[in-house]
């Protein structure tokens, strides 16, 4: 594409101060259109409705559908769409930090993203828009007055973080953890350490700042002999930390054991947050960590993280006129997984349900993994257990307190006959399960 119509999309988008716009229903007055194409649909079909909608211009790749001078014909949409962000990233020189990782990547960014807004007039990337798409619709709608961008990256394939650090130029980042996520397009751990690697090795090659679990064994292999900023439990960390307590919510105590960053002096303090389970320690500990750095006061990264609540059902504690739920079905693997049902055991409650929903993507070893999961459940003794998709299907057997659905609408179906009062229930499983929309019957 011509440099000129680079300069033209962005003239657009800031004069008129709107948004990248790729679905045409959400389309708003000043927005700028990119006609994406995916399996099921061709975003120039709809170029119209956008223009119609308000938006100011339309970015399409196929020149049959550009009616005036509303429409821009580039050779291809979603390339245009990377090269536009890339260009706005190299115009704004401020720290960017991207966060990436298998597990908790929404969770910490949150995270990040409320105490850094404490204290800067800071911006993250929304919901999770994360991919080859979310990325450069984030950096486009970094504005001028921006003092920090947290950009969140999610990959299922080797290659894609590399790619997005391409785009982003990222100056900071830091990775969650390793675990069993997008196992189908990995095909091992070992393989998915590598490409949330490619993070580590951008912000070495381009003199980045990393700041890392050194707890984390798979996180320690990973920056080996790396200059980073370290965080975890133990007192050898730059900040360390402990839990007081983790359930059912988390509350922790933190130090530095010095200066750290923009911060001159060693800090103390604790939280109590509105987050679940221990598992949760090491994202809150990297929103502290991060914070201290970049210089935020420590009573500011106390109160925003207190303040905190999750959303979208990650690790809520949702009270209905019925029963207690712990709501983590944003998504699922075996890692996250296993470490829900461990927290969900701390209840001594003899009404105890879990309903878990399939883990999707993860290839040859759905199985093996979802036989774990299974006997994990039967071994903890829940008095009502209830499994719902093709996989468990395969290989959970149903008896006296264990149910088997193929899907989420039989379940309910279940439920709604079987009503439940008086107990806690723990529901979780992949996004594509769909297990939250059981919540309208407990």
């Amino acid at each position: 594409m011509h440099p000129n119509m680079n300069e033209k999309i962005l003239r657009e988008l800031r004069q008129t101060n709107g948004n990248i716009c790729t679905d045409s229903r959400l389309a708003k007055k000043g927005d700028l259109f990119f006609a994406l194409k995916g399996e099921r649909f061709d975003g120039n079909q709809y170029a119209k409705a956008a223009i119609e909608a308000g938006c100011v211009l339309a970015v399409i790749d196929n020149a049959a559908f550009a009616e005036n001078n509303k429409y821009l014909v580039v050779d291809d949409a979603l390339s245009t769409l990377q090269q536009l962000a890339k260009i706005h990233r190299g115009q704004i020189n401020i720290p960017h930090i991207a966060i990436t990782g298998s597990n908790g990547k929404t969770t910490t960014k949150e995270l990040v993203q409320a105490v850094l807004s404490s204290h800067f007039r800071s911006m993250a990337t929304k919901g999770n828009l994360n991919n080859h798409i979310g990325v450069p619709v984030t950096l486009l709608s970094i504005k001028e007055q921006t003092e920090i961008a947290v950009v969140e990256m999610g990959a299922n394939h080797p290659g894609e973080i590399a790619a997005l650090c391409e785009i982003a130029t990222p100056t900071h980042g830091l990775i969650t953890n390793i675990g069993k996520a997008h196992l189908e397009g990995f095909g091992s751990v070992e393989n998915i350490a590598k490409a949330k690697g490619e993070l580590f090795d951008y912000l070495k090659n381009n003199q980045g700042v990393i700041f890392a679990n050194h707890d984390d064994p798979r996180l320690l292999a990973l920056t080996g002999e790396l200059a980073c900023i370290s965080y975890g439990k133990k007192s050898t960390n730059h900040c360390f930390g402990s839990i007081i307590n983790s359930f059912p919510t988390l509350h922790i105590r933190f130090n530095t054991s010095g200066a750290l960053g923009k911060t001159r002096q060693a800090v103390t303090g604790e939280i109590n947050t509105h987050l679940t389970g221990s598992y949760n320690f090491e994202n809150v500990m990297a929103a502290v960590t991060v914070g201290v750095y970049f210089g935020v006061p420590v009573e500011k990264i106390i109160a925003a993280i207190e303040a905190y609540r999750p959303v979208n059902h990650r690790s809520q504690l949702i009270e209905t006129a019925d029963n207690f739920i712990v709501m983590d079905a944003y998504n699922a693997n075996p890692t996250s997984m296993a470490a829900a049902l461990d927290n969900f055991s701390n209840y001594r409650d003899t009404k105890l349900a879990v309903m878990l929903g399939d883990m999707l993507e993860l290839g040859s070893v759905a199985e093996a993994e979802h036989t774990e999961i299974v006997n994990k459940v039967k071994k903890s003794g829940f008095p009502i257990q209830i499994f719902v998709g093709k996989h468990f299907m395969g290989v959970c057997k149903p008896d006296k307190q264990t149910m088997v659905f193929p899907d989420v609408n039989q379940a309910a179906e279940w439920l709604e006959n079987n009503p439940l009062k008086g107990y806690r229930i723990l529901i979780k499983g992949s996004r594509g399960i769909m297990m939250e929309s059981l919540l309208r019957i407990l």
